[in-house]
């Protein structure tokens, strides 16, 4: 979960669009050279990085949200708004098992060992046999489960709606810990070391030592107060992340003190990803930044010309994004 990703060229140019017929919320994964991305009319896309050619198209028949693809062990896994989680061949786009959960789910997959780990707005976190998806266990909360959750040594970590941060033991969905946020939140939080940071709707980025079960420090824009909905990105020691106060954030990951922010003409949803020393992010005012990581100067952008919510996929020196306006956009 850290956005840290491969090289890209210095310069980008687009290599090709890909018309998905819906707007993208869903982030696109990138795996062998096969770009796999959910679009808005419930599609799922295999499309070829090099050539921008569509592979197969799975119909979940149902819409998809901001639920973005995890790829492992030959299948694509996604979750509609619904409430079914999907698993999909990955050689032909074939329906391996779904698995039906209690309301939508926006939470995207992830794959740990033999676990598929997913989020719903029941309430709940679901561990599945990722093979077959076969319930292991379940945990209720006091609110949606929105965000992703971070895997590390075998505990998984997320915040939820119901203004908690939790450590849940893998094996058995054990409740290890909690951390109070003091706000919802829908970022999914980035773990390196004993720390995981993540954005909250109390307008605040925060920082929780998971050694002390506390919170260690609390970033809040000086000038703007609103939420965090983007997740954040850590690389070189530093936080990056979009806000709702129209700016990309970078905090330095010890003290939680600004380094640098540029402000955009609208919300940043969008979650960044880093790659060669630039922040890579979209914006809702339709522009895709690159941005220097140490200054926060602007190298490069490009205008797509509507809402980009969708966050980058960084591999093959290509970059892939999501817009509103139903396009997927490669860039190498």
């Amino acid at each position: 979960m850290t956005g840290v990703a491969t090289e890209l060229p210095a310069t980008l140019s687009l290599k090709w669009t890909y018309e998905g017929g819906e707007s993208f919320e869903s982030s696109p994964a990138i795996v062998d050279g096969v770009v796999y991305a959910g679009a808005g009319n419930g599609d799922l896309l295999a499309i070829d990085l090099e050539t921008g050619k569509l592979r197969w198209k799975y119909s979940t028949g149902s819409l998809i949200g901001e639920s973005s693809p995890a790829v492992g062990g030959g299948l694509v896994y996604i979750g509609d708004l619904s409430g079914v989680v999907h698993a999909v061949n990955g050689k032909d786009g074939s329906r391996a098992w779904t698995f039906k959960t209690g309301s939508e789910v926006k939470s995207s997959p992830v794959i740990a060992g033999e676990r598929l780990l997913i989020g719903s707005y029941d309430t709940h976190l679901y561990a599945l046999d990722r093979r077959t998806g076969k319930l292991a266990w379940k945990l209720k909360t006091d609110g949606q489960v929105h965000a992703t959750p971070a895997v590390v040594n075998g505990i998984l970590y997320f915040g939820g709606c119901d203004e908690q941060f939790r450590a849940v033991r893998l094996a058995d969905g054990m409740v290890l810990f909690q951390v109070p946020l003091g706000s919802n939140t829908g970022s999914s939080a980035v773990v390196e070391g004993t720390r995981a940071y993540l954005g909250t709707f109390n307008n605040e980025v925060v920082a929780i030592d998971l050694t002390a079960k506390k919170i260690v420090w609390r970033y809040r824009n000086p000038d703007r107060e609103f939420p965090y909905y983007s997740s954040p990105a850590l690389a070189g020691g530093r936080v990056f992340i979009g806000g709702r106060d129209k700016a990309i954030h970078a905090i330095d990951a010890a003290t939680g003190k600004g380094a640098w922010k540029v402000v955009t003409r609208a919300r940043v949803d969008s979650s960044p990803a880093t790659a060669g020393g630039r922040v890579f992010v979209g914006s809702s005012d339709g522009k895709l930044y690159a941005l220097d990581a140490q200054t926060g100067e602007k190298k490069w952008e490009y205008e797509a010309g509507d809402a980009l919510t969708s966050s980058p996929a960084i591999a093959g020196g290509r970059l892939v994004i999501g817009a509103q306006d139903g396009r997927l956009y490669c860039f190498g």
